[in-house]
């Protein structure tokens, strides 16, 4: 371990880009910290205390919620623009057209994914203010109905989510990675710290959460190493080419295709859509029609952490769009032909449409086996915490949910295999021009 650490710390390129990644992280930090002036912080606490649903966006924005700063609303509307821009690339001939053409494809969907998030990112702050707004009994912010009171305020957060994605780009180009997923990370991991400290003080004082505590613990490892496995794991499809005497086993051709074939993307989605009913239902509730009162009285009430109709639609939300991701990144048509053409083959299918019909069946199998295997994670700890609850032992939480331990682990081992690829690319310039 120190002699891969001191081959990162001695390659200057690389050195480089994880000090320039690790200043943008601790920027996006200090800025979760800035709230905007004239919020009434006590009773902005009380709202945060009594509504589970915003305690876990807030962790999810690490901490900017909570703290109603400058990045209130996070990466969020990035995330529903980058939803948007996935359903559209199935419903309009020309974005597929797009996705298909490489790199410069890319560029084009990435740069109107980033137009779509300013408009999103304006109408949402409006509808977060609203709604935070509405569940305190003292006003957060005063005269709320006033433009000239709420459209600064909104024109803030809508700027911070602009910087934030920004900064994901940047980091991105000069970092280490995919700036936007490291600073999802970054939230997530800095949700960490403020859980442990109150539950090891209620275990000092309560002894009887100690056993619980430690068994939370230890449901989060074995979690956070049943994940790793799961992430890694593939199977690897053979392929010969013409030409090419195979003499060992080593020396065979495979494609291969991963359990996760979609990564924490099924996962960020799913999020973001499951909690959308409950959001919409707080402010029913404030409804003068008594019967849109009762729409968001269901709706909030069947739409939390502890309700079994949230946990079964978060379950098959994860499932499709395992699916759906995948049926967009992995073209089965497109992987057949290019085996065709360089002279390969998969020993007793015929290439061309054999070819890609059977790799169409693996995929298929493997996203139902990899959606139900990400949902199950992502769940389990819900319904870890019901179990605990009917138990009566609450006051435990989880130190990172399932959804957190899949986003960290899949972003963790991407980190990694990037800085392996760059030390590994590193190695060959030395090696030529040695």
């Amino acid at each position: 371990m120190l002699k891969y650490l001191r081959q990162i710390w001695h390659s200057k390129d690389l050195r480089n880009k994880i000090i320039f990644t690790i200043l943008m992280i601790v920027l996006y930090r200090v800025m979760t910290h800035i709230t905007i002036p004239g919020v009434n912080k006590e009773a902005l606490q009380f709202v945060f205390d009594r509504n589970a649903l915003l305690g876990a966006f807030s962790m999810l924005t690490g901490g900017s919620a909570e703290n109603f700063s400058i990045v209130l609303m996070g990466l969020s509307p990035y995330i529903n623009a980058s939803i948007i821009m996935q359903l559209l690339t199935v419903i309009i001939p020309r974005l597929e057209e797009l996705s298909k053409e490489g790199e410069s494809g890319r560029k084009t969907i990435n740069k109107w994914t980033r137009w779509i998030t300013l408009p999103l990112a304006f109408v949402q702050s409006y509808g977060m203010i609203a709604l935070i707004n509405a569940q305190a009994s003292v006003p957060i912010i005063d005269n709320i109905g006033d433009p000239l009171t709420i459209l600064p305020i909104m024109l803030i957060i809508s700027t911070g989510t602009v910087v934030l994605m920004w900064i994901g780009e940047v980091m991105t180009e000069k970092g280490i990675g995919n700036g936007i997923s490291i600073l999802i990370l970054a939230s997530i991991l800095a949700s960490v710290p403020p859980l442990l400290g109150p539950s090891f003080a209620l275990a000092q004082n309560e002894t009887e959460r100690l056993i619980p505590m430690v068994a939370v613990m230890l449901i989060t490892l074995i979690l956070t190493l049943i994940v790793v496995l799961f992430t890694e794991g593939q199977r690897r499809i053979p392929v010969t080419y013409a030409g090419r005497k195979v003499k060992a086993k080593a020396e065979q051709s495979f494609l291969p295709i991963r359990v996760n074939q979609a990564g924490m993307i099924p996962i960020i989605f799913a999020v973001s859509l499951v909690t959308f009913p409950s959001i919409i239902g707080q402010f029913l509730l404030y409804a003068q029609a008594p019967w849109v009162q009762a729409i968001g009285r269901f709706t909030t009430t069947q739409f939390t952490h502890t309700s079994w109709l949230y946990i079964l639609s978060y379950f098959l939300l994860v499932i499709a769009f395992t699916f759906f991701y995948v049926s967009i990144t992995f073209n089965t048509e497109q992987v057949a032909d290019n085996i065709q053409k360089r002279g390969g083959f998969i020993p007793g299918l015929r290439p061309g449409k054999e070819t890609a019909e059977y790799l169409a069946k693996v995929s298929n199998r493997m996203n139902l086996f990899g959606g139900a295997m990400i949902g199950g994670i992502a769940v389990l700890p819900l319904i870890i915490q019901i179990l605990f609850t009917e138990l009566g032992v609450s006051g435990v939480p989880l130190v990172v949910g399932g959804a957190g331990i899949i986003i960290v682990v899949g972003v963790v081992l991407d980190i990694v295999r990037r800085i392996n690829a760059q030390l590994l690319v590193q190695h060959y310039d030395r090696f030529y021009k040695g």
